[in-house]
């Protein structure tokens, strides 16, 4: 699977040093799956990314075939100059979270055929039962700008360069990003501060 590339993405650690997560997962972060579940799936993502879009159904069989064992967290790294819709939509799911639904909102997101002007996510949100206009008035005050930007900095830091970006226990993966991959490198990997594979008897 391919991704998009930032064009201002540079590589800001040794590529023979595998990059960490940072910061690692917080309570801030939008999580699906128990709490101490021994792997962890991040994934930096734009919904307006074709690559992202294309991703799920692969996230999906991982989530899927690691059902109790698995935590699944996404953060935004919205590409302007490639994807001039995807900070809206970012900042969109946003203010779904803030209406309990953030997971609800970015599965709408995704399959929304990359329709993601204002009329489009607001008429989503509207469709999956939120209060439509607060989300529009949220969208036009900027209100979760802050936490979508502090998402894409963290990406940064932590060296992503385009989406998807996945972390598989708390490291960068690099490579192919199908559902067997995934598997592999969540599975064979120990993470730092996870128990690995060897641990889960």
């Amino acid at each position: 699977m391919r991704n998009s590339r930032s064009p201002r993405g540079a590589r800001v650690y040794d590529a023979g040093v595998a990059a960490l997560l940072d910061p690692p997962l917080g309570p801030g972060d939008h999580v699906s799956g128990r709490a101490g579940a021994p792997f962890e799936l991040v994934m930096y993502g734009d919904f307006q990314c074709p690559y992202c879009t294309a991703a799920q159904g692969p996230l999906r069989r991982v989530r899927e075939r690691l059902d109790g064992e698995l935590r699944f967290a996404f953060r935004h790294f919205p590409i302007e100059e490639l994807h001039p819709d995807a900070r809206r939509a970012a900042e969109a799911s946003e203010a779904a979270a803030a209406q309990g639904a953030f997971w609800e909102m970015h599965d709408a997101l995704y399959a929304s055929g990359g329709r993601l002007g204002e009329r489009d996510v607001v008429a989503t949100a509207a469709g999956i039962g939120l209060d439509a206009e607060r989300l529009r008035s949220e969208l036009r005050a900027g209100t979760h700008a802050a936490r979508v930007e502090q998402d894409r900095a963290s990406g940064l830091r932590s060296g992503v360069t385009g989406t998807p970006g996945f972390f598989a226990n708390g490291r960068l993966l690099e490579g192919a990003f199908d559902a067997r991959s995934l598997i592999e490198a969540l599975t064979s990997a120990q993470a730092p501060g996870l128990r690995g594979p060897r641990d889960l008897r």
